[in-house]
């Protein structure tokens, strides 16, 4: 019996995880869970699972809370110290880090100093701080165990070739909605169109950074701190059919990959149960019905997050949390209609810019840092 906690738990990635556990309940108790707002649907995983501690934003969020689950005996905290308490809490093996943005830093580093397992969905956290997470999983014997899907194809085509030398990464992305799509036709773009994503069911801001491909460049920066990967040994390739979640090229010139339907909950499960592979419900890939795979590269001169990104990731130190905190800025503002569509990345590049470098920056300079960012 494998006891969870969740931070994010009423997100996409969050509610995907209880989904797992639901199919698998003989196998999975959950201690803990936290959200932001979202008090209905945190009151329903209340009392279907029946945590003994939640978290959630702020003082009326949780007397809202109390006042949807009489009989329920969970403890209730809010903010940053009911995230780090879920994060750390005694009975927990593993937590699922689900939130969206650098606020899954600070529970991150608490989870790890507690011996904690991270299943960790939540890529700000190694944008900005990789340089003191990675080391300090080391440093305690924590698994780092990706839930992205592209890195966990990734992370599965390593299993088995420890000591092979990589080559290189295959990122993949679907391109998104506005793949083959010129700078002019993304110029009127509304938030409605940029949120129709072809593939993946994803929250608001992760499907606006995948429009823009901002996301793909977040990613980027992520695997060099999982894989220990230079960015420029990173390549992405658009492909359209998601099939492909991405692959890894060995010295030898073999490339090996994971390949599967878009469903979120089989990398949720790996992370969960790694490194075994239990039934999984839900539709099978049929590669007869496929017939084809098509690859292509990203057009860097429309969707210039990506190629700012490889830049950032490249330089290192505060950079990245710039990048990333202009970017929850201007996805906030574009889908309020006060910006453009095409203004996003141009936003970011303003921040970066104007983001003095700190090679090494500690936790409280990375935070001074998305603050700055976060105003420009």
């Amino acid at each position: 019996m494998k006891n969870i906690a969740i931070i994010g738990s009423t997100g996409s990635i969050g509610t995907q995880t209880l989904d797992v556990v639901r199919e698998h309940k003989d196998d999975f108790t959950v201690s803990a869970l936290a959200c932001g707002k979202n008090v209905k649907l945190l009151a329903e995983q209340i009392r279907e699972f029946h945590p003994a501690l939640v978290s959630v934003g702020d003082e009326a969020a949780a007397a809202a809370l109390k006042d949807l689950i009489p009989g329920e005996t969970c403890d209730i905290l809010t903010g940053m110290e009911g995230l780090i308490a879920v994060s750390t809490i005694p009975e927990s093996d593993i937590l699922v880090t689900a939130v969206v943005g650098m606020l899954g830093i600070r529970p991150t580093i608490a989870a790890i100093q507690a011996k904690k397992d991270i299943a960790l969905a939540n890529k700000e956290t190694l944008v900005s701080a990789g340089h003191i997470i990675m080391p300090l999983a080391r440093e305690y014997g924590v698994q780092i165990l990706p839930v992205d899907s592209e890195h966990s194809a990734i992370f599965q085509s390593l299993q088995g070739n420890e000591g092979n030398e990589i080559d290189r990464i295959l990122l993949t992305a679907s391109g998104g909605p506005f793949r083959g799509k010129s700078l002019k036709e993304l110029e009127g773009v509304t938030p409605a169109q940029a949120l129709n994503n072809p593939n993946w069911d994803m929250g608001q801001k992760v499907t606006i950074d995948s429009a823009t491909m901002v996301n793909k460049g977040l990613e980027v920066m992520e695997a060099h701190w999982l894989f220990n990967v230079d960015v420029d040994d990173i390549t992405v390739l658009v492909h359209p059919q998601s099939v492909l979640h991405s692959a890894v090229q060995y010295k030898d010139g073999a490339v090996i990959g994971e390949l599967g339907v878009p469903d979120m909950r089989l990398p949720i499960q790996y992370a969960l149960y790694y490194p075994n592979r239990p039934y999984l419900s839900g539709k099978r890939l049929n590669l007869f019905e496929l017939k084809s795979l098509t690859f292509e590269e990203p057009d860097l001169s429309v969707f210039k997050g990506l190629s700012l990104a490889k830049k950032v990731g490249k330089a290192g130190g505060n950079l990245p949390t710039a990048f990333n905190a202009a970017d929850e800025t201007a996805v906030s503002l574009f889908l309020r209609g006060e910006i453009g569509f095409t203004e996003i990345p141009e936003l970011i590049e303003k921040a970066v810019n104007a983001c003095e470098l700190i090679e090494n920056p500690t936790v409280e300079e990375i935070f001074a840092t998305r603050e700055a960012a976060l105003k420009l």
